[in-house]
């Protein structure tokens, strides 16, 4: 197939989320076909409800500035699909990707021919197959894999990672996961496996419970030591500087490259894996490349700078908070807000949290079948603010065209969903 055909074939199994198949059979029994391609190198894996896509980026700079051969992992994409695989600090290219993307097809129809699946494999689990497949090819050392939706039955589970990764927890996709955060948590927490390492991030207390419980019934003992302080505010470059000290090393003060103070979490996580890559598997990696790899993280539709706009996929509570907190340290200026947000998400909180910066907000309803049309969010703003400052549009050529018009010397604040803000990005780009 040529890149066109792989990403109409894809496509056309579905949303990656509504034609969701929980479990890992379909996935292993794939990757067996395949060779098994994951068991050719080292594998870390980041789950958690936000922060995942930051602790990757980070751990992928730091790797990549010591010259360790990294493939990275990671969902959604913003325009291409081949954001998803990264090997080293490139995208993977267009005819690498349909080149694993045919064959990993082909052996999953094979497959259904010869009745040992009863369908193909979904969208997620081949393209997690083609990351794992090109990773191999690559003769890549080190495998870093953001989980997809919970952790138990998501396909990247099914690599077995020798280091696992939980961040910040909180309530989110219900309606796959459970309703409490302690039902979430056992489902994220199912990522730790015996023998492997666990690194679990700042938690609630109920949360933590669960992922302790989880690491003594696997027999692991979890790193959480590692302290960060706050060193100085760059206000120039919107970003925090902070510095590290785990047991293991000390890590000075990193403007970090991922802007918010909320960012310092998920670099602390970043260095507690760092760490263990160095000192439990040998890696060749120094405190100078931890600090290097910090400050030259990037992640791209995350709290980030373009002319004008400002982009950042704040699609559940604890999102909308820390993107609240960096507007109020860092933003001053005049903040036009263009929202969007899918069915499956309890768009009341990120309303109520972020209108109160909007001298305005655009609604619109971003090109995805899961995605809420502009009327129906318009019905979660709270009552009492003033409707002639709300703008309902059709589609995001409309909210970008209404926006630019309203905007004046401010700024256009992307939010509300990641998939809005890859169609803007691409609009505009």
């Amino acid at each position: 197939m040529k890149f066109a055909e792989t990403e109409k074939y894809l496509l056309s199994l579905g949303n990656e989320v509504s034609a969701m198949k929980l479990g890992l059979d379909s996935i292993r029994i794939l990757l067996a076909a395949l060779g098994n391609p994951q068991n050719n190198y080292l594998k870390v894996q980041v789950a958690g409800t936000n922060g995942k896509g930051s602790v990757c980026a980070f751990l992928g700079s730091i790797c990549t500035r010591a010259g360790i051969e990294t493939g990275i992992y990671t969902s959604p994409h913003l325009i291409s699909i081949t954001e998803r695989v990264r090997i080293g600090a490139r995208d993977i290219n267009e005819e690498n990707f349909a080149l694993y993307a045919t064959k990993v097809r082909e052996i999953s129809e094979r497959l259904v021919a010869d009745g040992e699946l009863e369908s193909v494999p979904t969208f997620f689990e081949q393209v997690t197959a083609i990351a794992l497949l090109a990773f191999a090819e690559a003769k890549v050392e080190l495998a870093i894999l953001e989980t997809g939706l919970g952790g138990r039955f998501d396909a990247t589970t099914a690599a077995s990672a020798e280091i696992a990764a939980i961040t910040s927890i909180s309530i989110d996709h219900q309606e796959y996961l459970g309703d409490t955060i302690e039902e979430i948590a056992a489902e994220k927490a199912a990522i730790i496996q015996r023998g492997a390492i666990a690194i679990i991030g700042e938690q609630q207390p109920e949360v933590m419970d669960v992922l302790l419980a989880r690491c003594r019934e696997v027999g692991v003992i979890p790193f959480t030591d590692c302290k960060a302080s706050v060193r100085a505010i760059d206000m120039a470059n919107k970003s925090v500087v902070a510095s590290f000290r785990s047991k293991r090393g000390l890590y000075s003060d990193p403007n970090l490259g991922l802007k918010g103070r909320h960012q310092i979490e998920n670099a602390r996580i970043a260095v507690m894996l760092a760490d263990t890559l160095r000192y439990d598997f040998g890696f060749d990696l120094s405190a100078d490349d931890v600090v290097d790899g910090l400050e030259n993280a990037r992640h791209p539709g995350r709290i980030e700078f373009h002319e004008q706009y400002l982009f950042d996929g704040a699609h559940n509570t604890g999102g909308a908070k820390a993107l609240r907190e960096f507007l109020d340290e860092f933003v001053d200026k005049p903040i036009t807000l263009v929202f969007g947000a899918m069915r499956d998400k309890d768009v009341n909180d990120g309303l109520e949290i972020l209108l109160p910066k909007a001298e305005r907000i655009i609604l619109t309803k971003p090109s995805n079948e899961r995605a809420l049309t502009a009327e129906k969010i318009a019905e979660s703003i709270p009552d009492g603010y003033d409707s002639e400052r709300v703008v309902l549009t059709e589609n995001v050529t409309e909210a970008i065209e209404a926006a630019n018009k309203l905007v004046g010397e401010g700024i256009i604040l992307v939010t509300g969903s990641l998939y809005l803000v890859g169609e803007v990005k691409g609009f505009i780009e």
